[in-house]
């Protein structure tokens, strides 16, 4: 995005804060509510306007070749609740990709489920559908208008050496694919991010049934999808990827007060697709390879500070290699300047283990570290603005090391 347009889309921006009362009767006009049939759906959604200036080539699931990317997203959500018992959301957008990119526009259904609660208390709660994940704590809060950054932390969007497409032959395909340099040197291209798995692709929207609910002050919830955790989003639909290889995730959460919250998460899964199946050694099939992978999580908030960490341990066992470790985490603040006004910095690290290869052992990834800086103000009900820095460090540099990204958000 050239600076002409910048200019154009904060203009706009102004004129969306100075009708913030259109906004208002929009959203009265999309709410149906009939307290006879005892059922309310209401329409709402999210216009993002984003725009990017980094350094090539793109670091993480940022896909283009050029310094400057406009990246604008439709969201549309459906929210319909009948009774206390059925609710059922759909989420569908419109933009140039999942991730950002330069490709032309494209219009999909990310979400869509059916929700049933049994009880007249939030004890139980069964799901089907294809929904985000339930692991960790970043997720709930991923969507622009309750996310302090633009992007996602570090461990949703590092890509790393691991293939879902083919099998590796010995461990220099491995560190070749995790652009590790060797004794062969090392593949420094950008073509080949499109086959790389991070430990988790973002929300990670696949297919799948879910029971979740919460007791006292205990929260629960298991489920059962057709992709693993680090899967990308072209397989999360069940049309595309059945469950003859299911993935398991869980996640256990402790509130001991207002102010903190545990949890603990666990996923298990094959992350290969069916089109590995004929470069795996004999007789094995892609259940074989599993993504393993552990979290623990942390949430804390007092006063203006909300204070965030997540931390996974993982593992990808490998054909003919073995397994292959990985520990990520971040930790993320955000202090309330003013009621409109916020900051926030979120420090990342993913740190790769040693695989063996013949009678020595040698690091199969890239250790990377970012920084994330933001600063945001919310106009209105309806209108957000945040402008984002990051830094990235990768031993050795071979992606951009500076991001930065001005994102408006108008929610409706």
């Amino acid at each position: 995005m050239r600076p002409n347009k910048f200019i154009l889309v904060l203009a706009l921006a102004f004129v969306c804060n100075a009708r913030a009362d259109l906004f208002d009767r929009v959203n009265d006009a999309l709410l149906f509510r009939d307290a006879k049939l005892q059922l309310q759906v209401q329409l709402s959604g999210l216009v993002d306007l984003e725009t990017y200036y980094l350094d090539q080539p793109p670091p993480g699931l940022i896909f283009t070749g050029n310094q400057w990317l406009f990246n604008p997203r439709l969201s549309i959500f459906l929210d319909a609740q009948w009774t206390r018992h059925i609710y059922l959301f759909v989420q569908a957008r419109v933009d140039r990709g999942f991730d950002p990119s330069d490709e032309g526009a494209e219009a999909r259904a990310d979400e869509y489920f059916l929700r049933y609660t049994p009880l007249d208390n939030s004890r139980i709660n069964f799901q089907i559908g294809k929904f985000a994940t339930v692991v960790g704590n970043w997720v709930p809060r991923h969507l622009s208008w309750e996310n302090p950054f633009i992007n996602a932390p570090l461990l949703y969007e590092n890509l790393t050496g691991i293939w879902d497409e083919e099998a590796p032959e010995d461990v220099d395909d491995l560190l070749y694919w995790a652009h590790v340099p060797n004794e062969y040197g090392y593949n420094n291209g950008y073509i080949d991010k499109y086959y790389r798995l991070p430990m988790i692709w973002g929300p990670s929207y696949a297919t799948g049934l879910a029971v979740t609910g919460t007791i006292d002050r205990f929260d629960y919830a298991a489920e059962i999808k057709n992709a693993s955790l680090s899967s990308r989003p072209e397989y999360w639909d069940a049309t595309e990827r059945g469950f003859e290889h299911p993935t398991f995730s869980g996640r256990a959460g402790f509130r001991p007060n207002e102010m903190w919250n545990f949890g603990v998460s666990a996923s298990g899964g094959p992350y290969l697709s069916a089109e590995a199946a004929e470069s795996l050694p004999l007789n094995r099939s892609i259940g074989d390879y599993r993504e393993l992978l552990l979290g623990q999580d942390i949430a804390f908030a007092w006063h203006h500070w909300q204070f965030w960490a997540e931390f996974y341990e993982a593992r990808f066992q490998v054909p003919r290699i073995g397994n292959a470790d990985i520990f990520a985490y971040y930790l993320e603040a955000k202090y309330k300047i003013t009621p409109q006004l916020f900051a926030a910095v979120r420090w990342n690290q993913e740190l790769f283990g040693d695989v063996r290869d013949g009678t020595e052992r040698v690091q199969w990834g890239n250790d990377t570290s970012r920084v994330d800086l933001a600063v945001g103000y919310r106009f209105t009900n309806y209108l957000q603005t945040k402008v984002q820095y990051s830094f990235t460090h990768q031993d050795p540099h071979e992606e951009g090391q500076h991001v930065a990204g001005l994102q408006i958000t108008l929610k409706f």
